[in-house]
């Protein structure tokens, strides 16, 4: 039975916790740097987020002084 979009996982990887162990900062800096709540920045950190505002995205890229690339990965789709 073919799985809905609603039920089928996303596929984007992301990488918080090797930019944030890249540049020594602790989720705690990175919540005071952004103006982002700490759990929300966990969240994503522990890849359950379903979704990101741009506004976040920006907000995050600026305190890591990274791009958008470096903290999100889309995974290869195996087609079976």
């Amino acid at each position: 039975m073919p799985e809905t979009e609603a039920e089928s996982p996303h596929r984007v990887v992301v990488h918080l916790d090797r930019v944030l162990e890249a540049r020594g900062m602790t989720l705690v800096e990175l919540s005071d740097r952004a103006g982002v709540s700490v759990v929300n920045l966990s969240i994503l950190k522990n890849g359950r987020a379903r979704a990101i505002r741009f506004s976040t995205l920006t907000a995050v890229c600026d305190a890591l002084e990274c791009t958008p690339g470096d903290l999100l990965e889309v995974t290869v789709h195996s087609r079976q």
